[in-house]
């Protein structure tokens, strides 16, 4: 087998393939038997007529059609292999020439992933915020878990944050009353910012009876970006009372006994996610710094599959019923058009983002386990809700094993790159980022590849310099 690649585009290029017919028995032995499984000849039981009557009775155009068949994908994937194309996506292909007894050719043209300079992640530094558990944070923990006990009892003084109010509103535009801004009776936390721009400063120190105008802009699709004047009226007033954060408490809120075993198992808790929120943060800025120094071009096709897949998955939450979308849309105060581009630019992040990560997991090349495959599969089926024999079930009737293969690839090679940045907190206290990233054998392994690497570099650099050198002396 024969081939060449023509480079199109950074991301196309069109891979020409010739198969001499004698590599190609295997798929004419089958191709043969197979017709000869399907049709009747008189004097000969099905699957036992020759070739040459074969031949005789129905030509070899349905020889040739079969053998092409069966051997287009695996010569296709044997000819990127020998030529180490990255591909993305299906292939376009064309038979371009079928010469019988001699050989077949084709050609296929795919998009591929360009070519991506990954940079030198340990001149990086990036500085994140502190991984902090303070006695103020534990105590807002123990007053929400307090919150959700409390009982609320009606209040003569003046309304703060925390406290509930029964509220009327109103609301008119240039001075003509918007009925469907109009509520009566509406319970409302004051302090949440959940309703309208401007109502908790509004709210905070009125009693009941009192009222007060302040300006906003309605929600509502029919008066977007519309200023109102919006009057509330307050109905009644409560305040929660919390219960006291006793040993009778925590024994009815929790598991625990004492007061001091709770708080000991909210502070290891805060303490987790904030080390949880640390680590998403120097993962988050070290990737955002060095996607922000590498450029490179997007297959156009590829970023068009992932804006259909997410329009797919939106719709199909929907029934596919694109009236309901438009509907949503208006509602939110946005346009279709908005909406797309939207879409478009999410997808053209995500495959961006993507193949640089193929590419950086090309370079450090880390090995996956299959108990590392095993537990992201566990973990994405219980992601998704499903049950996880299910989940594996159907990954192998759509071959997606592969495609999550690749994403622990992708996650074990941006850790080995991120273990070599230059990390920092606010105060400027360096934080190791191999405590949420590396594991030891691994991370030392990937340290000696770079310090190879770059020791193969000098070499090649000094054996050039040399080169050059005597060049210029002789």
């Amino acid at each position: 087998m024969k081939s060449s690649v023509e480079k199109l585009s950074d991301t196309r290029v069109k891979l020409t393939v010739e198969v001499p017919f004698e590599e190609l028995n295997k798929e004419v032995d089958q191709a043969y038997a197979a017709i000869a499984q399907q049709v009747s000849i008189p004097g000969f039981r099905r699957g036992k007529a020759p070739r040459q009557l074969i031949d005789v009775r129905f030509g070899r155009g349905p020889i040739l059609e079969q053998v092409v068949n069966d051997m287009l994908p695996s010569r296709y994937q044997a000819a990127c292999e020998e030529n180490e194309l990255p591909v993305l996506g299906q292939p376009k292909i064309d038979i371009t020439k079928i010469d019988d007894g001699k050989l077949v050719e084709f050609v296929a043209e795919v998009d591929v992933r360009p070519e991506i300079e990954v940079p030198d992640f340990s001149s990086y530094e990036v500085t994140v915020p502190k991984a902090e558990v303070n006695s103020e944070k534990v105590d807002a923990e123990v007053d929400k878990l307090r919150a959700r006990f409390s009982e609320l009892k009606d209040t003569d003084r003046e309304l703060k944050d925390g406290d509930v109010a029964s509220i009327d509103l109103s609301a008119t535009i240039d001075g003509k009353e918007i009925e469907e801004a109009k509520t009566e009776g509406l319970t409302y936390n004051v302090g949440s910012g959940d309703l309208i721009e401007g109502l908790d400063e509004a709210l905070l120190g009125l009693k009941t009876g009192d009222e007060k105008e302040f300006t906003a802009t309605l929600e509502h699709p029919d008066y977007k970006d519309q200023e109102a004047t919006i009057t509330v009226v307050v109905k009644q007033t409560k305040e929660a009372e919390l219960p006291d954060f006793d040993e009778e408490f925590v024994q009815m809120a929790s598991e625990f006994d004492e007061p001091d075993e709770l708080i000991e198992d909210i502070t290891t808790r805060l303490e987790e996610e904030a080390k949880s929120a640390q680590a998403a943060a120097i993962r988050d800025e070290v990737l955002k710094k060095a996607l922000s120094e590498v450029e490179f071009s997007l297959p156009e096709t590829v970023v068009d599959e992932q804006v259909d897949a997410q329009k797919h998955q939106l719709l199909g939450q929907l029934a596919h019923d694109e009236a309901a979308l438009n509907r949503i849309l208006e509602a939110q105060g946005t346009t279709r058009e908005e909406f797309d581009k939207d879409i478009r630019e999410n997808a053209t992040e995500a495959v961006r983002t993507q193949l640089f990560l193929d590419a950086l997991a090309e370079k450090e090349n880390p090995e996956v386990s299959q108990q590392e495959l095993t537990d992201h599969i566990l973990f994405t089926a219980d992601s998704y809700g499903m049950d996880p024999n299910q989940f594996i079930q159907q990954l192998q009737q759509s071959n997606q094993i592969g495609n999550l293969f690749a994403d622990v690839r992708r996650g074990k090679a941006l850790a080995v790159a991120i273990c070599q940045v230059s990390v920092k907190d606010e105060d400027g206290e360096a934080v190791d980022p191999k405590q949420y990233f590396g594991d030891e054998d691994e991370i030392a392994e990937a340290e000696k590849k770079i310090d190879d690497a770059k020791a193969d570099k000098a070499d090649a650099d000094k054996a050039d310099a040399d080169k050059a050198e005597e060049k210029e002396e002789n």
